[in-house]
């Protein structure tokens, strides 16, 4: 939590830019996990709600009364049962006193303070918000993504977007982790031990040092599979294997990608591949800064990316008709980086097409791999994004494509072929834009320059 003033002065300028009405903030109950007593855990607050009321205890909703000027924190107040197994907590008076908020009342309040107004929520996620704003507005849960008001929506973006000095180094403090996390993963890769298990020993750093994950760790010799979770397979010699991991700490995230060699030592086609990708991640410390839009450094990486892999065969032809064309999405079917923050797809709740764009710059959702471009709107000092180029070989993308006769002027499938083993490749870091340029967020870089990986893999022989 940060000062009491922070959360004043944030609700404020929320009044500022929504204008009218009343704007509620639902905060997150606990969830179940397979019973009713067993939840899951630890309870994860709603990140808005956070943003504005800083309290992380369950079954809270914030009021804030634009037109009255009023600021209330409902909810109802633990009872003996409640404190014999989960120990005493503060009472909701005290919650809101410790951010301000001047008025309280319990849940049963909510209905009065709403009826006849024009109520302003953001788009819920979780099924039990969507039944109490069910109960409370009569909006069927199949209407309120519609129904949710956009007013709020862009005032929230707008504010979470650009990032405090303080929330910055809330990121810088993640990415701390983030490097522990990593680092862990490459000292203990060698032939023999589960992903499962490496995957497992990342996430307990995570839980010993931090809230926990930011998301689910990815860890698996299957590069190329997006989100391959770990699996009991052995690591083998000579293959690649790639962690996706970030923590959560303070309530603010980190998330970074690594891909390393299961022998130790990079073969000389891993290292082609590898340089690409290395070479990529770099360059965008050349050309991210304020005022470029997002989406031209994305395109700016497939061409650098193009161009070496014509080098190797892979690719041919013109490189901008190439790109145009979206051939290159045969090896980066994904976007550059999304916004991080608070949530690691930062506010991706709220709609993307608010968050990673704006009325300037619009998703392009016809052409495979650039519909999954996440951020692509221009950048603002104090936005930070990931940095994650790629280059996965996915054998049945392979297939399609060559079947379907897909960018056969851009791409040598006949070489591809023989990569259809060879898995997937990602680099990613936490990119924050500043006055004149970026820079990555944490202290220390988790080593991924291929000599200095190498290196630092075999130290631990």
């Amino acid at each position: 939590m940060f000062s009491k003033d922070t959360y004043v002065s944030r609700r404020q300028r929320l009044k500022e830019l929504v204008g009218d009405g009343v704007i509620i903030l639902f905060g997150n109950n606990e969830a179940p996990a397979n019973y009713p007593a067993n939840s899951y855990a630890p309870m994860r607050q709603d990140s808005s709600f956070l943003y504005f009321f800083g309290q992380h205890r369950e079954g809270l909703v914030g009021v804030v009364d634009v037109d009255n000027n009023e600021e209330w924190l409902l909810g109802d107040d633990i009872d003996i049962e409640d404190i014999v197994w989960m120990g005493f907590v503060d009472s909701v008076v005290d919650l809101a006193a410790q951010v301000g908020v001047q008025k309280t009342a319990p849940m049963s309040k909510l209905p009065e303070l709403v009826k006849g107004r024009n109520v302003h929520f953001l788009p819920p996620y979780r099924h039990d918000t969507k039944i109490q704003i069910m109960d409370l507005l009569g909006l069927h849960p199949s209407q309120q993504k519609e129904k949710a008001s956009l007013k709020l929506i862009k005032a929230v973006v707008k504010m979470r977007a650009t990032k405090e000095p303080q929330e910055i180094e809330a990121i810088e403090r993640a990415c701390d982790v983030g490097y522990i996390m990593h680092t862990t993963a490459q000292l203990l890769i060698k032939p023999g031990v589960t992903e499962r298990f490496v995957g497992g020993m990342v996430d307990g750093v995570a839980r010993s040092m931090a809230q926990g994950v930011s998301f689910a760790t990815i860890f698996s010799q299957h590069g190329e599979i997006m989100h391959g979770n770990p699996s009991d397979a052995k690591l083998e010699a000579g293959r690649l294997a790639l962690c996706d991991a970030g923590c959560e700490l303070n309530d603010y995230c980190s998330d970074n990608t690594r891909t390393m060699p299961v022998s130790g030592k990079f073969t000389q086609r891993q290292l082609e591949i590898y340089s690409i990708v290395e070479q990529c991640h770099d360059y965008v410390l050349e050309v991210a800064k304020p005022g470029v839009k997002y989406r031209d450094v994305h395109f700016a990486v497939c061409r650098l990316m193009t161009e070496r892999l014509k080098e190797l065969g892979l690719m041919k032809g013109d490189t901008d008709e190439a790109v145009a064309a979206g051939a290159h999405a045969m090896f980066l079917p994904h976007g550059l980086g999304h916004m991080m923050g608070m949530d690691v797809h930062d506010m991706e709740g709220l709609g993307q097409i608010y968050v990673g764009f704006d009325e300037e710059t619009r998703p392009n959702l016809e052409q495979f791999g650039t519909n999954c471009l996440r951020m692509g709107r221009r950048l603002e000092e104090g936005f930070v994004v990931t940095d994650e180029p790629g280059i996965y070989f996915i054998p049945h993308l392979i297939d399609l494509w060559r079947k379907e006769g897909h960018c056969k002027e851009f791409l040598c499938f006949d070489k591809l072929e023989t990569y259809k083993d060879f898995g997937g490749i990602r680099i990613e870091d936490d990119l924050l834009i500043t006055s004149d340029g970026c820079r990555f967020l944490g202290s220390k870089r988790i080593p991924y320059h291929p000599q200095e990986l190498e290196e630092f893999m075999n130290a631990k022989q």
